[in-house]
């Protein structure tokens, strides 16, 4: 990937992360700040919502850091497997225990008694609905083997990125940056062959640009010996 479009790629994903914290931020938390609609206060709905990108800044920067780091245990998964459909067997089996730690331990760590087990269930599968259709529409736009790298990374990256809220188990911060995240990653996931391919073309051209500076002074140094 060119430096270029390196650059292209985080600011895109930034203003991603800014747009869905600010639209997230202010679903979840509706009934603190209607009153500033139904008032007309601009300075606190500005306020807020400058508050809220910012988290979405920060969101955005911890989803490419996994995005990147994914990439490079990808490429050691690969050379240490030496076989795309084993690589794929050993994150299938990890992102089904990840799923299952999701559930299991945050319920053991703050059920109380007699809570239930279904609140902690559907965060799971608020988690892998959308990393399932991500991981489906990846594979229909490059190959079938592309299925679970995507939803490995959908899920465990997204899971390890979202851990510090985890642990502070307040819903409000947990939906925000679980929505934040998912967006960030699933652009990134879904952009990555595009980007690959166009840095490809890219260099190719640059290459052929040099090829032609480098060959044109010998044509014209044998048309003046002539």
């Amino acid at each position: 990937m060119t430096s270029r479009i390196w650059v292209r790629l985080f600011m895109t994903t930034l203003l991603i992360g800014g747009i869905t914290s600010a639209i997230v931020g202010f679903i979840i938390n509706w009934n603190e700040y209607v009153h500033y609609f139904t008032e007309f206060r601009i300075i606190n709905i500005l306020s807020a919502l400058f508050w809220f990108i910012l988290w979405g800044f920060l969101y955005s920067v911890v989803s490419q850091m996994g995005f990147f780091a994914y990439l490079t245990v990808h490429r050691f998964g690969l050379g240490i497997f030496k076989s795309v459909s084993l690589w794929n067997g050993v994150q299938a089996v990890l992102t089904l225990f990840v799923l299952f730690d999701l559930v299991y331990l945050r319920y053991e760590t703050f059920a109380k008694s007699g809570d239930s087990l279904y609140p902690y269930i559907g965060l799971a599968v608020l988690l892998l609905i959308p990393a399932l259709v991500i991981a489906w529409y990846k594979a229909k736009q490059t190959n079938r083997e592309a299925f679970i790298p995507a939803l490995f990374f959908m899920i465990v990256v997204t899971v390890i990125e979202w851990f510090p809220v985890l642990r502070v188990n307040e819903s409000s911060w947990i939906y925000l940056m679980l929505f934040s995240l998912l967006a960030c990653n699933a652009y990134q996931i879904l952009i990555l062959h595009k980007l690959n391919m166009q840095s490809q073309q890219q260099r190719q051209s640059r290459q052929s640009s040099t090829n032609r500076i480098t060959k044109s002074p010998k044509k014209i140094s044998k048309k003046t010996v002539h």
